[in-house]
C-alpha cells in the first residue's frame, strides 16, 4: 500500500514558486549593482553624473555595433551597454540612447547597405578590420564599433571603440563639449553681476593723469554689458556705484582690492587733496574677478604713467571670464618667451637648439579639454585664466615680469611650474654631432628662485640618480643585455602620495633628468602654506652635482650607502600666499629702445640731461591696491624637470601613467578635480608590489604544495565529521 503525499508539500511548493517569480519581477525594476573594484572602475563617476543630470536640451547617443563579435570585443559592447544604463539612471529626461545592429548577416536585412549601415556611414562611422580565430584559422572580418552623440544641431562622434580603457572619460568629455555655453547659461538661476566702482572725484585729477575719457567709462561699460547680454540670454546685470555718493563701500574696496588713488592739494590749480577708487568687478556666487580700469606703470626716466583700459579689451576680458566663471570652455595659459617650452605652438622652431621641444602630445591632450592661450609677460596678463603653466624658461625674467606672475597667484589663481635646473649646451661648432665632446650643463637662473624661496621651496642644483630606474636594451653589436639609465628613476607606488584623490589611481611614474626639491619649513610655517609631496625617488637614489655627466657608461652608484636616500621630485603648495613684492614699489616696466645706436652707449654722445630726469609729479599721487599683498587661496605645483612634458614621456593617447598625472594636475589646478578623479580611476597600470626572495619562495611553495594539502585536510575533516555522525546514530539505536 503506497503512502499518500500530504497536501502541505504542494502548497509549500506553490508558495516557493510564487516567491521566486515575485523576486525576479522585482529585480527587473529594482536593479542595482555593487562595484567591488579598488578604484570603482565600473561605477559612474561624480563628474559623469553631474554632466548628464545637468542637461538642458535633448542629448541622443546612437551606438552602431555589430552583433556576435568575438572576444574581447563582445565584452566591450556589454560594458558599453552597462555604462549607458548607468548614465540613463542618473540623467534627466533629456538623455536617451539607442543601439543599432549593423551586422551583415542574411537574417538582419535592416542592417544592410540601405539600412543601419547607411545610417552609420552618414554619421561618419566606418567599419574596421578585427581578427577572428575560427576552427584554428585566423580570419579577418569587418565590424562596426562606434557611436555618435547628437545635441541639437551639433554632432560629436567616437568612431572606434575597441576597448573599455578611458571610455567613460571619452563619453563624459564629449557630452561636456556638447552641453555647451548655451545650456549652462540657461541653467543659471542668478544673473552674473558686473559692478563698476568709479569715484567721481577722479575727474578732478584725470587731466593730469592723461585720463581724458574717464567720465565716459560708465556709459561705455554699460554699452559693453548690453552687447554681451544680447549674446548671453540676458544673464548679465550691470550696476554703477560711486563711492563718493554711496556710503558703506569700504569693505568692498578692501575685499576686491580696488585701485585706490590719493593726491595732495595744488592751490594754484584749485585742486583739493582727495582720493578716489576705480575698478570693475565680475561676480557670481562665491566667485569674483577684479578687472582694473586704470593701470599704473612705472617707467625709468619717464616716471609713473597712467592709462585707461580700452573697452574692446574690457569686453574680451568679460567674455573670457564669463565662460571660466561658469566652467565652460576654460582657457589655460602657457608662458611664452624667455626660452620656455613651446607648448602653445606659437613660436617657430629654434634651429640653434640641440633638442627641439617635441611637446606635440601634451599640446594635443591639453587642447582636447582647454583653449590654449599663449601668455607673453611683456603684455598684459589675460583675464579668465585660472591656471598658468610655466615650462622650462631658460632666460632671466625682469622684476616687472615676475611681478605679473606674483600678482596672478595673489588673485587666487594657480600656477604649474616645470623647471629645469640646468640647460644642456653643446661644445661650440659641434652642431649635435657625435664625438665632439660631452655637453656642458649650465645652471639656469631665471629669477623665479626669489619667488620660490619666498614661498618656502627651492630647486637644488643637481640631478637625481636612482638604482630603481629605466633599463635600456643594449644592441647585440654592442654586447647585448640591458643598461641602467640612472637619471630616469622609476617611481614606485609607495613613493607616490595618495593624499589627493586624483593621485590615488596612479601607481607608477617615470621621471627624467629631475632635480630634487627642498622645503624651507620655517618659511612655510610663517606663511601658513601647506606642502604636499606628490612623488619621490626610491631610498636607493643619490644626487649628481657639480661636474654633471649623464653618459650612462660613466655613472655608477656611490660606494657609501649613506649618500643614498629618497629625494622629493614634485610638491604641491596651497594656501593664502603673501606677495614677494609686498611693501615694495611696483617694478618698472623695461623699455626697449629700438632706435638705440652703439654711439649712444660709448659715452661720447650722452643724451640730454633733461631727458634723464624723472618727470615731476605735482600732485604726488599715491596709489594703493596696485600690489595685492595677501592673496586669495591659490595653488602652486612645482616639478623639478620639464622632461615630463616631452613626447618621449607623454603618450598622445593620454593613457600612460605620466600623461594621466600631468592632465590630472592640470585639471586639479583648474578646479576640475572631479574630472581628474574620473580619469585617474581608469588607469590600468597596476604593477606588482616589490617582494623579497624569501616571500617569493613561500608563495611558490603555497601554490605548489599548500593548496593540494589544504584540499586533503578539508577532505579529512569532512570524512571525520561523517564518521563521527555515523557513530552517533549507531549509538542511538543501540540504546
Amino acid at each position: 500500500m503506497g503512502t499518500k503525499q500530504p497536501a502541505g508539500k504542494y502548497v509549500k511548493f506553490i508558495v516557493y514558486l510564487v516567491v521566486i517569480v515575485m523576486i525576479n519581477v522585482a529585480a527587473t525594476t529594482l536593479f542595482f549593482r555593487i562595484d567591488l573594484t579598488e578604484n570603482q572602475a565600473y561605477s559612474l563617476s561624480d563628474a559623469s553624473q553631474q554632466v548628464v543630470a545637468g542637461l538642458s536640451e535633448p542629448l541622443t547617443i546612437k551606438v552602431f555595433f555589430s552583433k556576435n563579435l568575438p572576444a574581447p570585443h563582445n565584452s566591450t559592447e556589454r560594458y558599453l551597454r552597462d555604462l549607458l544604463e548607468e548614465y540613463a539612471a542618473h540623467a534627466n529626461r533629456h538623455f536617451n540612447y539607442r543601439f543599432y545592429d549593423v551586422s551583415t548577416d542574411a537574417g538582419n536585412p535592416a542592417a544592410g547597405e540601405n539600412g543601419n549601415q547607411k545610417l552609420a556611414d552618414n554619421y561618419g562611422i566606418r567599419p574596421i578590420q578585427i581578427q577572428v580565430i575560427d576552427k584554428d584559422e585566423v580570419k579577418f572580418q569587418k565590424a562596426y564599433m562606434g557611436l555618435v552623440l547628437i545635441h541639437g544641431d551639433i554632432i560629436e562622434k567616437i568612431g572606434t571603440i575597441t576597448n573599455i580603457d578611458g571610455l567613460e572619460y571619452r563619453l563624459t568629455t564629449a557630452i561636456q563639449k556638447l552641453n555647451n555655453k548655451i545650456s549652462a547659461l540657461l541653467r543659471l538661476e542668478d544673473k552674473i553681476k558686473i559692478r563698476l566702482y568709479l569715484s567721481s572725484s577722479l575727474e578732478t585729477v584725470a587731466p593730469f593723469m592723461n585720463l581724458n575719457r574717464l567720465s565716459e567709462i560708465p556709459g561705455e561699460v554699460q554699452a559693453v554689458v548690453d552687447r554681451l547680454n544680447r549674446k548671453n540670454y540676458g544673464k548679465l546685470a550691470f550696476e554703477y556705484l560711486d563711492p563718493e555718493k554711496t556710503p558703506g563701500l569700504a569693505p568692498d574696496i578692501k575685499r576686491y582690492n580696488l585701485l585706490h588713488l590719493s593726491w595732495q592739494a595744488i592751490p594754484e590749480k584749485n585742486i583739493k587733496a582727495g582720493s578716489g577708487v576705480s575698478g570693475l568687478v565680475m561676480m557670481h556666487g562665491d566667485k569674483n574677478i577684479t578687472i582694473p580700469l586704470i593701470q599704473a606703470i612705472r617707467l625709468p626716466i619717464i616716471g609713473t604713467q597712467y592709462s585707461q583700459a580700452e573697452m574692446g579689451q574690457i569686453e574680451e576680458i568679460l567674455e573670457a571670464n564669463l565662460t571660466s566663471m561658469i566652467n565652460i570652455h576654460q582657457e589655460i595659459g602657457i608662458l611664452s618667451g624667455n626660452g620656455a617650452l613651446n607648448i602653445a605652438g606659437t613660436a617657430p622652431p629654434d634651429p640653434t637648439r640641440r633638442q627641439q621641444d617635441n611637446v606635440t602630445s601634451i599640446r594635443h591632450l591639453i587642447g582636447e579639454s582647454y583653449s590654449i592661450r599663449s601668455v607673453d609677460l611683456k603684455e598684459e596678463m589675460p583675464g579668465g585664466v585660472k591656471c598658468l603653466i610655466v615650462a622650462r624658461p631658460t632666460r632671466p625674467l625682469s622684476d616687472y615680469e615676475l611681478f605679473k606672475i606674483d600678482q596672478h597667484l595673489m588673485q587666487g589663481n594657480n600656477i604649474a611650474f616645470f623647471m629645469d635646473a640646468f640647460e644642456e649646451v653643446l661644445p661650440s661648432g659641434s652642431q649635435g654631432m657625435m664625438g665632439a665632446g660631452p655637453p656642458r650643463y649650465v645652471p639656469i637662473k631665471t629669477g623665479f628662485e626669489k619667488l620660490f624661496a619666498h614661498w618656502g621651496i627651492r630647486i637644488k642644483p643637481s640631478y637625481v640618480m636612482d638604482e630603481k630606474c629605466f633599463k635600456q636594451r643594449v644592441p647585440e653589436q654592442m654586447g647585448g643585455g640591458q643598461r641602467d639609465i640612472y637619471f630616469a628613476p622609476m617611481i614606485e607606488n609607495r613613493f607616490i602620495s595618495k593624499e589627493l584623490p586624483f593621485m590615488k589611481g596612479i601607481k607608477g611614474l617615470i621621471a627624467l633628468k629631475n632635480s630634487p626639491l627642498e622645503l624651507d619649513k620655517a618659511q612655510l610655517a610663517k606663511s601658513g602654506i601647506k606642502a604636499i609631496k606628490l612623488f619621490a625617488s626610491s631610498e636607493r637614489s643619490w644626487e649628481m652635482a657639480g661636474n654633471i655627466n649623464l653618459n650612462p657608461m660613466f655613472i655608477s652608484p656611490p660606494t657609501s650607502k649613506e649618500e643614498m636616500k629618497s629625494q622629493p621630485l614634485a610638491y604641491l603648495l596651497s594656501g593664502e600666499f603673501t606677495s614677494y613684492f609686498a611693501g615694495k614699489p611696483i617694478p618698472e616696466k623695461p623699455v626697449e629702445n629700438k632706435d638705440k645706436t652703439p654711439e649712444a652707449d660709448d659715452g661720447k654722445n650722452p643724451e640730454p640731461t633733461a631727458e634723464k630726469t624723472v618727470r615731476e609729479d605735482p600732485l604726488k599721487i599715491q596709489d594703493k591696491g596696485s600690489v595685492i599683498s595677501k592673496g586669495k587661496p591659490g595653488k602652486v605645483l612645482l616639478v623639478g624637470s620639464s622632461e615630463l612634458l616631452r613626447d618621449t614621456i607623454i603618450s598622445q593617447e593620454g593613457r600612460s601613467p605620466n600623461a594621466i598625472f600631468i592632465m590630472n594636475a592640470v585639471d586639479y589646478l583648474n578646479e576640475r578635480e572631479n574630472i581628474a578623479v574620473m580619469r585617474s580611476k581608469e588607469q590600468r597600470f597596476n604593477p606588482l608590489a616589490e617582494t623579497g626572495s624569501t616571500l617569493k619562495t613561500a608563495v611558490k611553495a603555497i601554490n605548489i604544495a599548500g593548496l593540494p594539502l589544504m584540499v586533503v585536510l578539508f577532505g579529512l575533516i569532512v570524512w571525520g565529521r561523517r564518521h563521527a555522525r555515523k557513530k552517533t546514530i549507531q549509538m542511538m539505536f543501540m540504546k
